[in-house]
């Protein structure tokens, strides 16, 4: 009985280890592409539990989870021929399991050496000053074409973010120079609208005072009366307008 018995055993060890290959148990956001005898299944697996046929099928498993990943910086040469180093942040996710295993070997490696041959192309068609100001339109340009060149891998890019450009020292230097010139402009735009401004009230003051005569001595004895208020140290000369004391002048017939 012990030969019967020790293969009894051995017989429902191997169908434990068999079953223990066959179950298999996914998470909500893993896929199973299943190949049976090299034949590729229709549909994927999962999530949950099922089971295959072991060892005829066998399971790669597949991430649907948006990937965040890193696209080393790059040497670009802009249309205006400057030579400048930019990296981006990638982020896209498998949309169809089966593509991403079957149509390419590996498509995390295949979409990171997508994005940095599209950003070079991409940025090396624009100008520098549009790269640092235009920079929204060129991460939705980066993302279209990006994502139609890794559509037929069953991959979607939601998005492509520019991370930092860096500038030779020189062209930071000119870059700080063409700013303090603007910031110059600036200031000698406004301080001549200032002075316009302030013309044209003072040719505005001086035809009402012209045109009333009486608002022209008002105007003179505040000003006298806010000069002894500012100074009441030292003595003011000033001369009276002879309109004033035209009055007392006349003589009495």
């Amino acid at each position: 009985m012990e030969p019967f018995a020790t293969a009894v055993l051995v017989v429902v060890m191997v169908i434990f280890f068999w079953l223990v290959q066959c179950i298999k148990i996914l998470r909500e956001y893993e896929r199973g592409v299943i190949f049976r005898l090299g034949r590729l299944l229709a549909q994927p697996k999962g999530p949950g539990l099922f089971l295959i046929i072991w060892p005829i099928d066998r399971m790669v498993r597949v991430s649907l989870r948006i990937v965040a990943q890193d696209v080393p910086p790059q040497d670009v040469i802009t249309k205006d021929n400057v030579s400048i180093k930019v990296n981006a942040v990638i982020y896209f996710r498998v949309m169809d399991a089966n593509k991403s295993i079957v149509e390419v070997e590996d498509y995390l490696f295949a979409t990171s050496q997508m994005a940095q041959t599209s950003l070079r192309s991409v940025l090396g068609q624009v100008e520098l000053d549009e790269l640092l100001i235009q920079r929204e339109k060129l991460n939705q340009q980066l993302q279209s074409v990006i994502d139609r060149q890794t559509d037929p891998w069953g991959i979607k890019v939601s998005a492509v973010e520019i991370k930092h450009v860096d500038l030779p020292d020189e062209m930071r230097r000119a870059i700080a120079r063409q700013a303090e010139a603007e910031r110059i402009r600036r200031a000698k735009v406004i301080g001549a609208e200032a002075e316009f401004q302030a013309a044209q009230k003072l040719t505005e003051a001086a035809r009402i005072m012209s045109e009333h005569p009486m608002s022209l001595q008002m105007r003179y004895l505040q000003t006298l009366a806010e000069i002894a208020q500012n100074d009441k140290s030292s003595t003011t000369i000033f001369p009276i307008p002879i309109d004033l004391l035209s009055p007392f002048l006349e003589k009495k017939p």
